[in-house]
Protein backbone atom coordinates (compact mmCIF):
# COMPACT_ATOMS: atom_id res chain seq x y z
CA UNK A 1 0.00 0.00 0.00
CA UNK A 2 1.17 3.81 -1.05
CA UNK A 3 2.36 5.22 2.29
CA UNK A 4 0.78 8.99 2.44
CA UNK A 5 3.33 11.44 4.30
CA UNK A 6 1.54 13.20 6.59
CA UNK A 7 1.11 16.96 5.39
CA UNK A 8 2.45 18.50 8.90
CA UNK A 9 5.96 16.65 7.91
CA UNK A 10 6.36 17.74 4.57
CA UNK A 11 8.52 20.37 3.22
CA UNK A 12 6.82 23.70 1.68
CA UNK A 13 9.33 23.03 -1.00
CA UNK A 14 9.92 19.45 -2.17
CA UNK A 15 13.08 19.96 -4.36
CA UNK A 16 16.34 19.15 -3.15
CA UNK A 17 18.07 17.77 -6.62
CA UNK A 18 21.73 18.25 -7.33
CA UNK A 19 21.45 18.87 -10.68
CA UNK A 20 19.19 21.35 -11.66
CA UNK A 21 18.66 22.90 -8.44
CA UNK A 22 15.47 24.72 -6.92
CA UNK A 23 14.66 28.01 -8.34
CA UNK A 24 12.93 30.83 -6.49
CA UNK A 25 10.01 31.85 -6.99
CA UNK A 26 10.28 35.24 -6.58
CA UNK A 27 13.07 34.40 -9.45
CA UNK A 28 10.44 32.92 -11.84
CA UNK A 29 8.69 36.50 -11.00
CA UNK A 30 11.18 38.66 -11.56
CA UNK A 31 11.69 36.83 -14.87
CA UNK A 32 7.66 36.77 -15.69
CA UNK A 33 7.61 40.92 -14.58
CA UNK A 34 10.77 41.52 -17.65
CA UNK A 35 8.29 40.89 -20.24
CA UNK A 36 9.28 41.50 -23.81
CA UNK A 37 12.57 43.71 -22.08
CA UNK A 38 14.80 40.88 -22.70
CA UNK A 39 14.31 37.72 -23.98
CA UNK A 40 13.95 37.79 -28.10
CA UNK A 41 16.05 40.68 -28.20
CA UNK A 42 19.25 41.06 -29.52
CA UNK A 43 22.89 40.23 -27.63
CA UNK A 44 24.77 42.83 -29.05
CA UNK A 45 22.21 45.66 -27.62
CA UNK A 46 22.14 47.45 -24.63
CA UNK A 47 19.49 45.50 -22.36
CA UNK A 48 21.22 42.38 -22.58
CA UNK A 49 24.95 43.57 -22.52
CA UNK A 50 23.74 45.32 -19.45
CA UNK A 51 22.70 42.36 -18.02
CA UNK A 52 26.28 40.47 -18.70
CA UNK A 53 27.36 43.41 -17.17
CA UNK A 54 25.64 43.09 -13.88
CA UNK A 55 26.16 39.40 -13.36
CA UNK A 56 29.73 40.01 -13.78
CA UNK A 57 30.00 42.68 -11.22
CA UNK A 58 27.88 40.63 -8.64
CA UNK A 59 30.13 37.42 -9.08
CA UNK A 60 32.82 39.34 -8.70
CA UNK A 61 31.17 41.15 -5.63
CA UNK A 62 29.83 38.05 -4.56
CA UNK A 63 33.19 35.77 -5.19
CA UNK A 64 35.04 38.62 -3.24
CA UNK A 65 37.63 38.37 -6.28
CA UNK A 66 40.87 40.47 -5.82
CA UNK A 67 42.04 43.09 -7.82
CA UNK A 68 43.21 42.60 -11.59
CA UNK A 69 40.89 39.41 -11.74
CA UNK A 70 38.55 39.18 -13.93
CA UNK A 71 34.80 37.26 -14.14
CA UNK A 72 34.81 35.85 -17.90
CA UNK A 73 31.66 34.18 -19.19
CA UNK A 74 31.64 31.11 -22.40
CA UNK A 75 28.31 29.68 -24.39
CA UNK A 76 27.88 26.11 -22.90
CA UNK A 77 28.49 24.43 -19.19
CA UNK A 78 31.48 22.81 -17.38
CA UNK A 79 31.76 20.05 -20.25
CA UNK A 80 32.30 22.81 -22.44
CA UNK A 81 35.12 24.79 -20.01
CA UNK A 82 37.45 21.06 -19.56
CA UNK A 83 38.06 21.42 -23.41
CA UNK A 84 38.18 24.89 -23.55
CA UNK A 85 40.99 24.27 -21.05
CA UNK A 86 42.33 21.50 -22.80
CA UNK A 87 43.16 23.81 -26.03
CA UNK A 88 43.69 26.74 -24.01
CA UNK A 89 44.77 26.95 -20.96
CA UNK A 90 47.08 23.84 -20.25
CA UNK A 91 50.79 24.76 -21.47
CA UNK A 92 51.98 20.84 -21.28
CA UNK A 93 50.45 18.74 -18.75
CA UNK A 94 47.81 18.90 -15.74
CA UNK A 95 47.54 17.43 -12.13
CA UNK A 96 43.81 16.04 -11.80
CA UNK A 97 42.33 15.30 -8.41
CA UNK A 98 39.94 12.66 -8.86
CA UNK A 99 37.52 12.17 -6.25
CA UNK A 100 33.99 11.72 -8.10
CA UNK A 101 32.83 12.23 -11.55
CA UNK A 102 33.53 15.76 -12.56
CA UNK A 103 37.30 15.81 -11.34
CA UNK A 104 37.37 12.25 -13.40
CA UNK A 105 35.61 14.16 -16.36
CA UNK A 106 38.05 17.26 -16.79
CA UNK A 107 40.99 14.55 -15.99
CA UNK A 108 39.89 12.69 -19.25
CA UNK A 109 39.57 16.22 -21.32
CA UNK A 110 43.09 16.96 -20.47
CA UNK A 111 44.42 13.38 -22.09
CA UNK A 112 43.98 15.42 -25.22
CA UNK A 113 46.81 14.08 -27.92
CA UNK A 114 48.77 17.48 -28.34
CA UNK A 115 49.23 17.90 -24.21
CA UNK A 116 51.79 14.83 -22.08
CA UNK A 117 49.50 12.59 -20.23
CA UNK A 118 47.98 14.07 -17.03
CA UNK A 119 49.52 12.85 -13.70
CA UNK A 120 45.82 11.60 -12.31
CA UNK A 121 45.39 11.20 -8.46
CA UNK A 122 42.37 9.38 -7.87
CA UNK A 123 40.85 8.26 -3.96
CA UNK A 124 38.70 5.85 -3.15
CA UNK A 125 34.92 7.43 -3.73
CA UNK A 126 33.81 9.36 -0.45
CA UNK A 127 37.63 10.51 0.37
CA UNK A 128 40.07 12.81 -1.01
CA UNK A 129 42.99 13.28 -2.61
CA UNK A 130 45.59 16.24 -2.27
CA UNK A 131 48.32 18.30 -4.44
CA UNK A 132 51.47 17.04 -4.84
CA UNK A 133 53.92 19.66 -6.97
CA UNK A 134 55.52 17.96 -10.08
CA UNK A 135 58.18 19.44 -11.85
CA UNK A 136 56.33 19.61 -15.70
CA UNK A 137 53.01 20.15 -14.28
CA UNK A 138 51.82 23.96 -15.43
CA UNK A 139 47.91 23.57 -14.04
CA UNK A 140 46.72 22.09 -10.88
CA UNK A 141 42.94 20.86 -10.92
CA UNK A 142 40.49 19.45 -8.56
CA UNK A 143 36.52 20.29 -7.91
CA UNK A 144 35.94 22.29 -4.91
CA UNK A 145 32.98 20.20 -4.44
CA UNK A 146 32.34 16.86 -5.58
CA UNK A 147 28.58 16.67 -6.79
CA UNK A 148 28.31 12.91 -7.39
CA UNK A 149 29.82 11.65 -3.88
CA UNK A 150 29.14 14.43 -1.56
CA UNK A 151 33.11 15.40 -1.06
CA UNK A 152 34.13 19.01 -0.32
CA UNK A 153 37.46 19.90 -0.72
CA UNK A 154 39.70 22.73 0.74
CA UNK A 155 40.98 25.24 -2.28
CA UNK A 156 44.81 26.42 -1.34
CA UNK A 157 47.33 27.86 -4.06
CA UNK A 158 49.77 24.76 -4.76
CA UNK A 159 53.01 26.30 -4.48
CA UNK A 160 55.08 25.89 -8.05
CA UNK A 161 56.78 28.21 -9.82
CA UNK A 162 54.60 29.19 -13.00
CA UNK A 163 51.62 26.95 -12.20
CA UNK A 164 47.96 27.45 -12.58
CA UNK A 165 45.73 26.54 -10.00
CA UNK A 166 42.34 25.98 -11.56
CA UNK A 167 39.09 24.80 -9.06
CA UNK A 168 35.74 23.48 -10.50
CA UNK A 169 33.23 24.93 -8.43
CA UNK A 170 30.06 24.25 -9.91
CA UNK A 171 28.14 22.97 -7.08
CA UNK A 172 30.35 25.13 -4.79
CA UNK A 173 30.21 28.55 -6.17
CA UNK A 174 27.80 30.29 -4.21
CA UNK A 175 27.24 28.34 -1.14
CA UNK A 176 30.78 27.75 0.23
CA UNK A 177 33.34 30.53 0.96
CA UNK A 178 36.68 30.27 0.35
CA UNK A 179 39.34 32.82 -0.46
CA UNK A 180 39.38 33.48 -3.91
CA UNK A 181 43.10 34.52 -4.41
CA UNK A 182 44.01 30.95 -3.48
CA UNK A 183 43.11 30.19 -7.09
CA UNK A 184 43.75 31.47 -10.51
CA UNK A 185 40.84 30.63 -12.03
CA UNK A 186 37.41 29.33 -10.13
CA UNK A 187 34.92 28.17 -12.75
CA UNK A 188 31.49 27.33 -12.45
CA UNK A 189 27.91 26.46 -14.28
CA UNK A 190 25.16 28.43 -12.58
CA UNK A 191 22.53 25.56 -12.12
CA UNK A 192 23.38 24.71 -8.39
CA UNK A 193 23.76 27.31 -5.39
CA UNK A 194 23.42 29.94 -7.99
CA UNK A 195 19.71 29.14 -8.22
CA UNK A 196 19.67 28.88 -12.11
CA UNK A 197 19.62 27.20 -15.66
CA UNK A 198 22.12 25.97 -18.31
CA UNK A 199 23.91 26.71 -21.29
CA UNK A 200 26.68 29.35 -19.66
CA UNK A 201 30.19 28.61 -17.93
CA UNK A 202 31.60 31.51 -15.80
CA UNK A 203 34.86 31.91 -13.90
CA UNK A 204 36.90 34.12 -12.06
CA UNK A 205 40.52 34.32 -13.73
CA UNK A 206 43.84 35.66 -12.45
CA UNK A 207 45.78 38.01 -14.11
CA UNK A 208 48.11 34.64 -14.46
CA UNK A 209 45.64 33.35 -15.83
CA UNK A 210 44.96 35.37 -18.73
CA UNK A 211 48.44 35.91 -19.43
CA UNK A 212 48.51 31.93 -19.85
CA UNK A 213 45.45 32.23 -22.27
CA UNK A 214 46.68 34.98 -24.40
CA UNK A 215 50.22 33.42 -24.63
CA UNK A 216 48.68 30.02 -26.08
CA UNK A 217 46.21 31.77 -28.14
CA UNK A 218 48.89 33.68 -29.49
CA UNK A 219 51.28 30.47 -30.39
CA UNK A 220 50.24 27.76 -33.11
CA UNK A 221 48.13 25.46 -31.35
CA UNK A 222 44.71 24.76 -33.10
CA UNK A 223 41.76 26.29 -31.30
CA UNK A 224 38.43 25.99 -32.18
CA UNK A 225 36.66 29.53 -32.25
CA UNK A 226 33.45 27.75 -29.44
CA UNK A 227 36.20 27.02 -27.23
CA UNK A 228 38.47 29.73 -26.93
CA UNK A 229 39.26 31.26 -23.86
CA UNK A 230 40.45 34.04 -25.67
CA UNK A 231 37.74 35.14 -27.39
CA UNK A 232 36.00 34.14 -24.17
CA UNK A 233 37.72 37.10 -22.32
CA UNK A 234 37.59 39.80 -25.75
CA UNK A 235 34.01 39.08 -25.29
CA UNK A 236 33.22 39.40 -21.72
CA UNK A 237 35.10 42.35 -21.42
CA UNK A 238 32.47 43.87 -23.80
CA UNK A 239 29.47 41.92 -21.74
CA UNK A 240 28.84 39.93 -24.53
CA UNK A 241 29.64 36.02 -25.70
CA UNK A 242 30.44 34.71 -29.00
CA UNK A 243 27.17 33.25 -29.35
CA UNK A 244 23.59 34.36 -28.27
CA UNK A 245 23.99 33.84 -24.56
CA UNK A 246 21.17 32.03 -22.21
CA UNK A 247 19.34 35.17 -21.40
CA UNK A 248 16.74 32.64 -19.11
CA UNK A 249 19.98 31.73 -17.36
CA UNK A 250 21.52 35.00 -16.96
CA UNK A 251 18.51 36.48 -15.65
CA UNK A 252 17.44 34.02 -12.91
CA UNK A 253 21.49 34.48 -12.09
CA UNK A 254 20.63 37.85 -11.50
CA UNK A 255 18.01 37.72 -9.21
CA UNK A 256 20.10 35.27 -7.42
CA UNK A 257 22.84 37.13 -6.84
CA UNK A 258 21.34 40.05 -5.68
CA UNK A 259 19.21 38.13 -3.30
CA UNK A 260 22.33 36.50 -1.89
CA UNK A 261 24.43 40.05 -1.67
CA UNK A 262 20.98 41.64 -0.04
CA UNK A 263 21.30 38.68 2.71
CA UNK A 264 25.06 39.12 3.46
CA UNK A 265 27.23 38.07 1.04
CA UNK A 266 28.89 34.45 0.33
CA UNK A 267 29.57 34.14 4.45
CA UNK A 268 25.68 34.25 4.39
CA UNK A 269 25.25 31.84 2.24
CA UNK A 270 28.07 29.43 3.88
CA UNK A 271 26.40 29.32 7.03
CA UNK A 272 22.68 28.66 5.64
CA UNK A 273 24.40 26.08 3.55
CA UNK A 274 26.09 24.54 6.63
CA UNK A 275 22.88 25.02 8.74
CA UNK A 276 21.29 22.82 5.87
CA UNK A 277 23.81 20.31 5.32
CA UNK A 278 24.40 19.49 9.98
CA UNK A 279 20.41 18.85 9.69
CA UNK A 280 21.29 15.79 7.88
CA UNK A 281 24.13 14.72 9.13
CA UNK A 282 23.85 14.82 12.19
CA UNK A 283 20.28 13.22 12.14
CA UNK A 284 22.43 10.04 9.97
CA UNK A 285 24.84 9.76 12.89
CA UNK A 286 21.80 9.69 15.34
CA UNK A 287 19.76 7.18 13.46
CA UNK A 288 20.28 3.41 14.06
CA UNK A 289 20.04 2.76 10.10
CA UNK A 290 21.43 5.59 8.60
CA UNK A 291 25.01 6.76 8.59
CA UNK A 292 26.93 9.82 6.08
CA UNK A 293 28.89 8.00 3.35
CA UNK A 294 31.87 10.94 3.71
CA UNK A 295 33.25 9.18 6.69
CA UNK A 296 35.37 12.03 7.22
CA UNK A 297 33.16 14.88 9.10
CA UNK A 298 36.08 17.45 7.81
CA UNK A 299 35.56 16.49 4.07
CA UNK A 300 31.76 16.74 4.38
CA UNK A 301 30.19 18.76 1.62
CA UNK A 302 28.03 21.54 2.92
CA UNK A 303 26.29 21.30 -0.21
CA UNK A 304 25.45 18.03 -1.44
CA UNK A 305 24.41 15.69 1.30
CA UNK A 306 24.92 12.00 1.02
CA UNK A 307 23.80 9.70 3.16
CA UNK A 308 24.28 5.52 3.26
CA UNK A 309 21.62 2.97 4.51
CA UNK A 310 21.81 -0.58 6.08
CA UNK A 311 21.82 -3.40 3.74
CA UNK A 312 17.85 -4.20 5.53
CA UNK A 313 16.65 -0.66 4.28
CA UNK A 314 15.94 -0.34 0.45
CA UNK A 315 16.88 3.21 -0.16
CA UNK A 316 15.61 3.44 -3.31
CA UNK A 317 12.21 2.88 -1.93
CA UNK A 318 12.47 5.81 0.31
CA UNK A 319 13.31 7.97 -2.61
CA UNK A 320 10.47 6.41 -4.41
CA UNK A 321 7.91 6.98 -1.86
CA UNK A 322 9.28 10.37 -1.23
CA UNK A 323 8.98 11.48 -4.76
CA UNK A 324 5.25 9.48 -4.95
CA UNK A 325 4.78 12.38 -2.30
CA UNK A 326 5.91 15.61 -3.70
CA UNK A 327 9.78 15.65 -2.26
CA UNK A 328 11.74 14.79 -5.56
CA UNK A 329 15.00 13.80 -6.52
CA UNK A 330 16.47 12.21 -3.42
CA UNK A 331 18.08 9.36 -5.68
CA UNK A 332 21.56 8.92 -5.42
CA UNK A 333 24.17 9.40 -8.26
CA UNK A 334 23.06 6.80 -10.71
CA UNK A 335 27.03 5.66 -11.29
CA UNK A 336 28.17 5.46 -7.51
CA UNK A 337 25.55 2.68 -7.32
CA UNK A 338 25.20 3.11 -3.21
CA UNK A 339 22.34 2.45 -0.93
CA UNK A 340 22.11 5.73 -0.36
CA UNK A 341 20.22 9.27 -0.78
CA UNK A 342 21.78 12.12 -1.95
CA UNK A 343 20.35 15.45 -0.74
CA UNK A 344 20.86 18.95 -2.03
CA UNK A 345 21.41 21.70 0.31
CA UNK A 346 22.01 24.71 -1.85
CA UNK A 347 21.34 28.32 -0.81
CA UNK A 348 17.84 27.99 -2.14
CA UNK A 349 17.28 25.46 -0.11
CA UNK A 350 15.11 26.68 2.94
CA UNK A 351 16.47 25.08 6.35
CA UNK A 352 13.47 24.40 7.73
CA UNK A 353 12.56 22.36 5.06
CA UNK A 354 15.47 20.28 5.48
CA UNK A 355 14.55 19.40 8.85
CA UNK A 356 10.62 18.45 7.36
CA UNK A 357 12.61 16.16 5.20
CA UNK A 358 14.43 14.09 7.77
CA UNK A 359 10.90 13.78 9.83
CA UNK A 360 9.42 12.94 6.05
CA UNK A 361 12.59 10.42 5.96
CA UNK A 362 11.81 9.14 9.53
CA UNK A 363 7.96 8.47 8.81
CA UNK A 364 8.62 6.30 5.46
CA UNK A 365 11.02 4.30 7.52
CA UNK A 366 8.90 3.91 10.22
CA UNK A 367 5.85 2.61 8.03
CA UNK A 368 8.26 1.16 4.96
CA UNK A 369 7.09 -2.68 6.52
CA UNK A 370 3.68 -2.00 7.58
Amino acid sequence: MAIEIPRDLLPTDGRFGCGPSKVRPAQLEALAASGASILGTSHRQAPVKNLVGSVREQLAALLRVPEGYEIIVGNGGSTAFWDAAAFGLIEHRSQNLVFGEFGGKFAAAAGAPWLAAPDVRKAEPGSLTVAEVVPDVDVYAWPHNETSTGVAAPIGRVDAEGALTVIDATSAAGGIDFDATQADVYYFAPQKNLGSDGGLWFAAVSPAAIERIERIAASDRYIPEFLSLKNAVDNSRLNQTLNTPALTTLHLLDSQLRWILDNGGLAWAAARTAESSSVLYDWAEASSVATPFVADAAHRSPVVATIDFDDSIDAAAIAKTLRANGIVDTEPYRKLGRNQLRVATFVSIEPDDVRQLTRSIEYVLENLGA
